[in-house]
């Protein structure tokens, strides 16, 4: 199956566990995007705080993981559940990130 769509990243390149940064166009925007890998399966969300429109990583592509498993906004230290982007502790509880679909297919990571 030949794909006109190309790979964010290639699976092997999250660590299982792990985070990555990549661009991608979504909805018409560049956006900048965290994905976060959970064995084979991957999540993304728009790499921005909705506490304050700040990107979460405290260095490009580099993110805070709490001991709890959560993602961590570097600015503001809001905390956000990995399986569903709810925002669980901080300046933005009750709110959540935005997610961004994705499919897994051959070992590459794809917008859905």
């Amino acid at each position: 199956m030949t794909d006109a769509t190309p790979a964010l990243i290639a699976l092997d390149a999250i660590a299982d566990g792990g985070f990555a940064e990549v661009e991608a166009t979504v909805e018409g925007d560049a956006e900048s995007l965290v994905l976060y890998r959970d064995g084979v399966q991957v999540r993304a969300f728009l790499n921005i705080c909705p506490h304050a429109g700040r990107r979460l990583d405290w260095a490009p592509g580099q993110f805070l993981k709490s001991r709890e498993g959560h993602l961590v906004c570097a600015a503001h230290g809001a905390s956000f559940a990995l399986d569903s982007g709810d925002c669980i502790a901080g300046p933005c509880k009750g709110d959540r990130l935005r997610a961004v679909p994705l499919d897994v297919r051959d070992g590459q990571v794809y917008l859905a």
